[in-house]
């Protein structure tokens, strides 16, 4: 009896601890459930809130690029595109063989797509075609039910209006590289292009604009079952040039007589670049949907440099252009006058070295204007040998040589002014005298672009202000016609006087006087160059060698600097002729003939006002 007393009493002992074992975790659970429930209700409703509806970006509209009058030059056309949803399509191969009825497909095309369904969940869209046809679209609809899994979709795409006419200029966009990640949201956008060369690049904060976004409701695993809430994006802002559209397609089209040339015509009082043209040209409008590979190997290996802006991007021997500044800073530095000769025999000797002159006879006695106008390179040996090379390059920088002039271009390119510090940095030499006798004709060391010289005659005639280049007038709504007014660059009126009048006797009797403009009250002052892409040997000059029949390759740069009009200058232009020859002979008639197209349109005259995209045609 005792025993089973005993027994009873554990048994029920056991029985209390169980129970309040069961009773303790079912109030851990309640306890826990009230916590998640009742004290963290808002946090937990927010997270389901988070997980039913996704944010989805949407691209912006680029902003238009126009030139001077509101022209479009880069524009955004509706991009009919073709997508497939793999689970609605079921058969892939089969829908996409009657696809190809209509549309054509690559076999490079169903690689790309097959890799992209099966890293793809099989609900997620997978572009098939884009700029499909206003044809092809009405194919597919008409056909849709023989095509499961396939619709329509309704993008932009960037368009160049004039993509040859302007390519090295406005550039081009392309695909979102790594080194265009900027941590930026939009970036990540399938299918976003970004600004890769030219005013595309140089002004692509302002381009993009703002994305917009999409509130979707998703299932469980992601699928999208209604749109909830949208916001458009900001558009980007138009960006408006200096260009003169008709004149910038003239300038091209006259550049095509050569096989390399570049020519920049710009504004002297306000810096506008009215025309900025690189021979050869391509279509930037192979870029913005992807080039292919023959088409990309085909400019990369062109072998007069297609794909390079040679206006500013292309450093050369200004050759006898540079005379300009030669003049102009030793009458500053006061080492010659106007009316102080030097005397040409057709050489000069410095040690066991002889310097020639172009003319092999010798110019005889020259003064300052004589020795422009007849480009007399021993006078200007005497200028750099007199100067130094130290005060030559301090003038010649004040002209805007070897230096940035911040165009609004991406990168520019310095070209070069040597002075006795950069050969001792860059070669750990001391500089030697005849170099600096080869620098006073523009040859040795010394490099500039296009755009300097064309910047360098600006300064010249615009009563030596340093004006600077631009080739943007405007930022969406706003537009800024006048440009700032531009410092002084320090000379003597009477030096720039002096040199302009060599200038202007480089065209009535010296070596551009048969290129002079005939039209009474257009007539323009210039200078010509010659630069020198390798060594005369004394065997070729005794022969007479021109350079002429030599290859491509070795010919001389042909240069012509010009303005227009005599009297009061507006315009400004700079011609090379890559390995042309003779600068009066190749670059000159060029040069001629841009300036007078210019003053016939009156360019730098007519300028966009109110909003952008309305032109004012005033006179």
């Amino acid at each position: 009896m005792d025993r089973d007393a005993d027994r009873s009493r554990g048994f029920t002992r056991r029985a209390i601890a169980l129970g309040g074992l069961k009773l303790g975790l079912l109030g851990v659970l309640g306890g826990r459930l009230y916590y998640l429930q009742v004290n963290q209700s808002d946090r937990y409703k927010v997270l389901a809130e988070s997980n039913r509806i996704n944010m989805r970006l949407i691209a912006p509209s680029r902003g238009l690029i126009t030139d001077r009058f509101g022209t479009p030059l880069a524009v955004n056309d509706q991009n009919f595109r073709v997508v497939m949803v793999p689970e609605e399509a079921k058969d892939l191969q089969a829908v996409l063989g009657r696809l190809k009825q209509s549309v054509p497909l690559t076999d490079a095309d169903f690689v790309r797509i097959t890799r992209d369904v099966k890293r793809r969940r099989a609900f997620v869209p997978v572009t098939v075609k884009e700029n499909l046809s206003w044809e092809q679209v009405s194919w597919i609809d008409v056909n849709g039910p023989e095509l499961p899994g396939l619709s329509i979709e309704v993008g932009e795409s960037r368009r160049y209006t004039y993509g040859v006419e302007t390519a090295h200029i406005i550039g081009y966009v392309g695909a979102v590289a790594e080194a265009d990640l900027t941590g930026e949201p939009v970036l990540g956008l399938p299918g976003f292009r970004v600004g890769k060369s030219g005013i595309e690049r140089q002004y692509e904060g302002d381009l993009r604009g703002a994305a917009g976004s999409s509130q979707v409701e998703v299932n469980a695993v992601g699928r999208v079952i209604r749109e909830l809430n949208r916001e458009e994006g900001k558009p980007g802002q138009e960006v408006r040039l200096t260009l003169d559209l008709d004149l910038q397609r003239y300038v091209l089209e006259r550049l095509k007589t050569e096989f390399s040339a570049a020519a920049v015509i710009m504004d002297v009082h306000n810096g506008d670049v009215l025309a900025m043209a690189s021979h050869p040209s391509y279509d930037a409008n192979l870029f913005p949907n992807g080039i292919n590979s023959t088409d990309w190997r085909r400019l990369v290996e062109d072998p007069y440099g297609i794909l390079s802006n040679k206006v500013v991007n292309g450093q050369y021997p200004p050759g006898s252009t540079f005379k300009i500044a030669v003049a102009t800073a030793a009458l500053e530095a006061g080492v010659t006058s106007p009316d102080q000769r030097v005397n040409c025999p057709g050489y000069v000797d410095l040690g066991d070295h002889r310097f020639h002159c172009w003319k092999r006879g010798g110019h005889g006695g020259m003064t300052v204007v004589d020795a422009l106008a007849q480009s007399c390179d021993v006078y200007f040996y005497e200028m750099a040998r007199r100067l130094g090379i130290d005060r030559l390059a301090e003038g010649a920088r004040k002209f805007g040589i070897g230096e940035r002039l911040g165009i609004d271009l991406p990168n520019e390119r310095p070209g070069l002014m040597p002075d006795k510090a950069w050969k001792e940095g860059a070669m750990g030499t001391s500089w030697q005298q005849g170099e600096t006798l080869i620098a006073g004709i523009g040859q040795g060391y010394v490099l500039a672009t296009p755009l300097q010289l064309a910047t360098m005659t600006a300064r010249l005639v615009n009563g030596g202000k340093a004006v600077v280049p631009r080739l943007t007038v405007g930022i969406g709504a706003n537009a800024t016609p006048e440009a700032p007014d531009f410092p002084s660059m320090g000379f003597a009126k009477g030096h720039i006087d002096t040199v302009i009048d060599g200038t202007v006797a480089v065209m009535s009797r010296g070596t551009g006087k048969r290129s002079q403009i005939k039209q009474k009250g257009m007539e323009m002052g210039g200078k010509s160059g010659t630069s020198q892409v390798r060594r005369i040997t004394m065997a070729e000059r005794a022969a007479g060698a021109t350079g002429d029949d030599w290859p491509w390759a070795q010919r001389h740069h042909a240069w012509f600097v010009a303005y227009a009009p005599l009297g009061a200058p507006r315009y400004a232009c700079s011609v090379l002729v890559e390995h042309g020859g003779g600068g009066s002979e190749y670059a000159a008639p060029i040069a001629r003939d841009i300036l007078q197209e210019c003053q016939k349109r009156e360019s730098g005259r007519r300028l966009v006002s109110g909003t952008p995209g309305e032109a004012d045609d005033k006179g």
